[in-house]
């Protein structure tokens, strides 16, 4: 049963730890179609997403990730990659935004996720067999959670929101 979307965004944690299983096929197709539904500036969708799931791959992807070996425990990999247009200044957007909404998906559903942003680009593109006009944004494991970690601690909202202006505190929050 999926959480609902503020749940879904309140609860997600960082998972470095996987128990074994597959995704069921239906469940990933939800949770790709959530990247495919994300919103992105002129509606571009200039975004491609490699799903690995061969046990090789997993693994020397993980390697190319800075050495994040933990990463091959999870069911999939999925790299979100740019595809260059003329409008430059929105690609990493479009594409982190899909890419959140897939990991919120997976969440709702049950399974965990990492933002993966520390990685050899040029590593897990030759892997990937990426086209050397796109860009490797990041990557997410995806799978059985096998631990639960406790929330980390947040900026109070009155440090990262302010009111009309930049200098003017928030306080309605308080």
């Amino acid at each position: 049963m999926a959480l609902d979307t503020i749940e879904t965004i309140m609860n997600r944690r960082s998972i470095r730890h996987y128990k074994p299983g597959e995704i069921p096929r239906e469940d990933l197709c939800v949770i790709l179609e959530a990247g495919r539904q994300a919103p992105s500036a002129k509606n571009l969708q200039s975004w491609h997403f490699v799903v690995v799931n061969d046990p090789q791959v997993k693994r020397e992807v993980a390697a190319a990730c800075l050495g994040q070996h933990w990463m091959a425990e999870a069911s999939v990999i999925i790299a979100a990659i740019d595809i260059p247009t003329k409008h430059e200044r929105w690609l990493k957007v479009n594409t982190t935004i899909a890419m959140q909404n897939m990991i919120l998906a997976a969440h709702s559903l049950g399974y965990g996720t990492c933002w993966i942003g520390a990685f050899d680009e040029n590593a897990v593109s030759q892997l990937l067999h990426v086209p050397e006009d796109n860009q490797v944004i990041s990557l997410t494991p995806i799978g059985l959670p096998a631990t639960q970690p406790d929330a980390r601690a947040r900026k109070d909202l009155v440090e990262i929101f302010s009111l009309n202006t930049y200098e003017t505190p928030l306080d309605i929050l308080s």
